[in-house]
Formats: C-alpha cells, structure tokens, sequence
C-alpha cells in the first residue's frame, strides 16, 4: 500500500451496531454494506469485520463490499463490528467551466457493473410525484451542470428541513418530500427522485461525516448525479450541508436507495422487542 498523500485527510473509523431482543433470535440472516471500498475519492488502507458466525464478502451489481452472515440462535444479542483506515483524496479529475470537480467511477478490469443507466429507474423509495417534478424542473431547466445540482440541493433541503425523529428508515422520497422534514437519508432520497424524474441518472451513498464540533458520529448519506453515462462521470452532492464531497466525507456504498445501500438488512425468526445500539467514532491521523 502507497504511503499516505501530504494534501489527504486519514480517517480511523469505528462502527459498533448491537442488537438486542427482548424474545431471543432462533435464527436470521443479515446482509451487510459496512465495509469501504478503495476508488477514486478515497484509499481503504485496512478494515475488518466482526460478526457472528463466518461473515463471506462478495461484490454487488453496483461495486459494493457486501458481508453476508447467518447466525444459528438462539440469542438475544447480534453484535457487528467494523473498523479501519480511509484515506480520502483531494478534489481531481474533470472540472467544469465553474472550477467544480466530478470523478470517473468505472468499474476496475475484471469487475462487472450495471449501466450508469440503471439508475434511471425509480423505486417505491425514489419515485417522484408530479408536485416533486414541477418543485425540481426550474433548476434542471437550462442542464445539469454541478452549479445547477447544487442549486437544487439547496432547493431540496430548504423544502425537507432537517429535523431528526420525524422520519424513518422505510419513509419514501414522496413522504418525506410532502411532509417536509427528515433527515439526511431523506434529502437524498428526494434528490435521486427528482433527478430521475428529470432524466438524470442517480444513487444513494451511504457514509460517514466527519464533524470535529458533532457530540456524537452517525452515519451520512447524500447522492451521486451521473454527468456523463458514457463515460461514467459523476458528481457527489451532500445535500444536507449544501456542497459537493470532500475531504469530511467517507463512502460505504452505493444503491438505487436506501434499501440497496443499506449498512445493515436482516431478516429474523423470533427476536421480537427488538432495540438498537449504534456507536461511530471517526478520528483524523493527519492533515
């Protein structure tokens, strides 16, 4: 592994998730996106896993790292454990005629991934209503150039006020749109459906945040808007803190919506009175 570059920030990040049940788990199976992946905006220097039983890794369809366990029962504790190095780069590839940055996200040889295409299509999670396209039309009037897409970040999270515990994890781009409040996973959502809506390729990320004046670390989200599905060229838009990535952000995974980018999908037998833990800590070792 290459020494660290003098203008990249390195992230030490550890995610603990803990599941307990008041009725014990006779068995489940989970499914988990909690591993970065090395790409164009940043290094993975090291990670592991820890998880119940012999946790295999395999690629998904959009390039994720994807964890699948089983654990036997039964018990009323699923404890998964992640942690590592990530080196996020500095801004580079394609600029456009206003000094923004957009990167190339091709698959590496060797490894098959759907179509920038793909992320056209909407899901019961991303789909648009007619009162969402008129709000998002204005913006991608004259293109969807990066200034345009900020533009309707800003729009978006103007209409959404952030406001946690009024949504949820299975709250659609709809719902939330026509509430008008929610949280970061629901300001990406709307953007991926709006941009959809519009003809513009789209996907959820899921990530990290690093905030040196946040109390406690969660987890981010935000989307990615494809440039040029040609030459797989696309941008990253955090529309929560109205900017395109940067050194502060740190990508999991990719996905249609949250559904598919998920850090962690399970399905159960047993297990009712189910609470959860999630501790994150993010440390920078340099700038």
């Amino acid at each position: 592994m290459p020494p660290p570059r003098p203008d990249t920030v390195k992230y030490k990040i550890h995610h603990h998730t803990v599941y307990r049940y008041a009725e014990p788990v006779r068995r489940s199976v989970h499914e988990v996106r909690l591993e970065p992946r090395s790409g164009p905006l940043q290094t993975v220097h090291r990670w592991q896993l820890v998880a119940p039983g012999n946790p295999s890794a395999a690629r998904d369809g959009f390039g994720n790292i994807v964890h699948n366990f089983t654990v036997a029962g039964p018990t009323g504790t699923i404890s998964i454990e992640a942690s590592g190095e990530v080196e996020v780069l500095p801004p580079h590839g394609d600029l456009d005629r206003d000094g923004h940055h957009a990167f190339c996200d091709a698959p590496p040889p060797g490894e098959s991934r759907v179509s920038p295409l793909y992320f056209l299509g909407s899901t019961p999670l991303t789909s648009a209503p007619p009162e969402m396209q008129a709000f998002a039309a204005p913006f991608l009037a004259a293109g969807h150039e990066i200034p345009a897409l900020l533009a309707l970040a800003q729009g978006i999270a103007e209409r959404v006020r952030y406001k946690p515990n009024t949504t949820d994890v299975g709250t659609s781009a709809a719902e939330a749109f026509s509430l008008g409040s929610g949280v970061c996973q629901d300001q990406a959502q709307v953007m991926v459906a709006a941009c959809r809506a519009l003809g513009i390729p789209a996907r959820y990320v899921s990530g990290y945040f690093y905030d040196p004046a946040a109390i406690e670390m969660a987890s981010h989200a935000w989307a990615d808007v494809c440039l040029d599905p040609a030459r797989e060229v696309w941008c990253s838009v955090d529309i929560t803190h109205g900017c395109l990535t940067d050194e502060r952000h740190i990508r999991l995974a990719v996905g249609r919506d949250y559904a598919s980018a998920a850090p962690v999908r399970g399905i159960l037998e047993g297990g009712s009175g189910e609470t959860l833990e999630v501790d994150v800590s993010i440390t920078p070792l340099f700038t």
